[in-house]
């Protein structure tokens, strides 16, 4: 197969994916307006872009005061002219709308791709009710399948070598690798909005995803760990056709 035809199909893949996340960050953010709360978290990744944008074209949108999860959507919030609220003046939030670096049918997810794993979760464990969105290249039977990218565990930064000699002793067979920043970004390793940095821990499939983020958990200098289990109450994954999708609940 020619260079060409494969950056073309990484094009139309590309493409499919953004149709997908429309269709979910759209129709989340219908249900979430029928509900009509009035404190709502906003998270992370390029499916909330396309939910802040329907957000922003409904009279709606001048009733709700807007968490984010990330300095990546607080600027978001407020390039859009939506209401910036913290949860320190609002420590109980109605309805949070996040993304997902993978599913499962449980609604146990992976997340952290974008280092934000920590505000994700504050914001999330602060709300009512909380919303994944995705396409549907992140939907899966177990987590580990579809996201190689490994586990993000969030890690102070002084604890960085003791908490990784821990983990590997804890996980031999894993790959754990601090995550380093791209060259065309900056040099060196990634550092989270709370100043910490990112392992990504390769575990591949996970059969008892609760049990592993207590395991990991428990590790003093972990902050926090990218596995979400039994938090949310549904799931909208869109396909990437862009007109239809589906509305997940845990099985």
């Amino acid at each position: 197969m020619s260079a060409c035809i494969r950056a073309f199909r990484r094009q139309l893949s590309t493409q499919s994916a953004e149709k997908g996340k429309q269709w979910a960050g759209y129709s989340a953010m219908k249900y979430l307006i029928q509900a009509k709360p009035s404190v709502i978290g906003l998270g992370s990744g390029s499916t909330i872009v396309y939910a802040i944008e329907y957000l922003k074209q409904h009279p709606f949108s001048n009733d709700v005061v807007c968490i984010p999860t990330s300095f990546q959507t607080r600027q978001l919030i407020l390039q859009n002219s939506l209401k910036l609220g913290s949860l320190d003046n609002f420590p109980v939030v109605d309805m949070t709308i996040d993304g997902a670096d993978e599913i499962d049918r449980g609604l146990n997810a992976i997340k952290g791709g974008g280092a934000c794993l920590f505000q994700e979760r504050l914001v999330a464990q602060a709300s009512h009710r909380f919303i994944l969105v995705a396409d549907d290249r992140k939907k899966s039977d177990q987590l580990g399948t579809k996201w190689i990218k490994g586990v993000p565990v969030e890690v102070v930064p002084m604890a960085l070598t003791t908490v990784q000699y821990q983990l590997e002793r804890m996980f031999p067979t894993a790959s754990i690798k601090l995550r380093m920043a791209t060259p065309t970004d900056k040099a060196g390793p990634v550092v989270t909005d709370n100043g910490n940095l990112v392992l990504d821990c390769h575990f591949g499939p996970i059969s008892d995803p609760e049990s592993l983020y207590k395991e990991i958990k428990c590790v003093t200098g972990v902050l926090d760990v990218g596995l979400f289990c039994k938090m949310a109450e549904r799931a909208f994954v869109g396909d990437n056709e862009g007109n239809k999708g589906e509305m997940i609940t845990p099985n």
